[in-house]
């Protein structure tokens, strides 16, 4: 008889194609063995663009001195490069096809995060099949009790969405009240109900259609959250709601968010925080911004050590 091969308990995956993606996710790696607890050794996939233009055995290099890290490449329709992040979203599907029998929960993350303490709401309910957080600000998202706008409409047009599975969430930076709208920076998901194939098909649809092509040249805010919308779709459509569950604020913390694009409050508190954001905070941060965050030194140290500018050469 075949040995039956027992799957990881979780694998980590995240997508990069530039020096400086590549630089945040070396970062990533490096949290997770420092601070994942029982998850430190679990797998990290990095996936890059088939085409990237950094030799593959240069990035493979870069990554040998950690543990369990394996580089993947992946493929993004020419059609879809017009459009922002979209190499994420078709790798994320890859990503989840080939954890599909490997692994019991994939969780993927923007190249941006970082691991501060072990992600324990990582390790899903049996019954849960995918858990998430909300954007972080109602930039391009939909009042829960209003009707949606031209945009919204047509996209919940194209993916089918019933309005009636729609529900609110409150966003983390302004405390806003949208429709369902899920961040597509951090997800963990159970890989065999294929939601995150399912995103690159529905993105597919949007990107293709011509009045959301129009709404997206008219305005960039549009075209820069196209891929964030279908995943709306492709979990709305995929899982009930019973199967969800939204992870706390400690997750995909978003330091500094306040400076970086306002919030009606300030992110300067590490104090219980499991995964941080920090978008494009350190290619020009503050002098001495470490003094002005709270938390432990230690941490601080280790952050300030890997991500300030001209300290990210692997």
């Amino acid at each position: 008889m075949a040995e039956i091969k027992q799957k990881a308990p979780i694998v980590f995956a995240a997508y990069g194609e530039t020096e400086e993606e590549l630089n945040y996710l070396y970062c990533l790696a490096e949290s997770i063995r420092e601070f994942g607890g029982n998850v430190k050794d679990a797998p990290l996939w990095i996936f890059v663009p088939e085409h990237i233009n950094i030799p593959v055995d240069s990035i493979i290099g870069r990554f040998g001195s950690i543990r369990n890290v394996e580089i993947k490449l992946s493929q993004t329709p020419p059609d879809a490069l017009a459009f922002y992040f979209a190499g994420k979203v078709f790798a994320a599907g890859k990503a989840e096809k080939l954890a599909a029998d490997k692994a019991e929960i994939l969780v993927w993350m923007d190249s941006d995060t970082i691991l501060l303490t072990e992600p324990g709401d990582f390790i899903l309910p049996d019954s849960i099949a995918f858990a998430y957080r909300p954007v972080m600000h109602n930039r391009s998202g939909t009042l829960f009790n209003e009707p949606p706008n031209r945009f919204w409409k047509r996209i919940y047009e194209v993916l089918e969405i019933d309005e009636k599975t729609l529900f609110p969430m409150i966003t983390p930076a302004d405390n806003q009240e949208i429709k369902t709208y899920f961040n597509a920076g951090l997800i963990a998901i159970r890989p065999e109900f294929g939601i995150l194939g399912k995103w690159g098909k529905d993105f597919e649809k949007l990107y293709r259609d011509s009045a959301l092509i129009e709404m997206c040249h008219a305005d960039i805010t549009n075209r820069i959250f196209l891929h964030q919308t279908a995943l709306v779709g492709a979990v709305l459509n995929t899982i009930d709601r019973s199967q969800m569950i939204e992870l706390s604020d400690r997750y995909n913390y978003p330091i500094f968010f306040d400076i970086m694009f306002g919030a009606d409050q300030p992110f300067d508190s590490l104090n219980n925080v499991v995964t941080l954001r920090y978008d494009y905070y350190f290619r020009n941060p503050e002098p001495n911004w470490e003094d002005k965050l709270i938390g432990d030194k230690e941490i601080i140290g280790w952050i300030k050590s890997r991500l300030e500018v001209g300290k990210q050469d692997k």
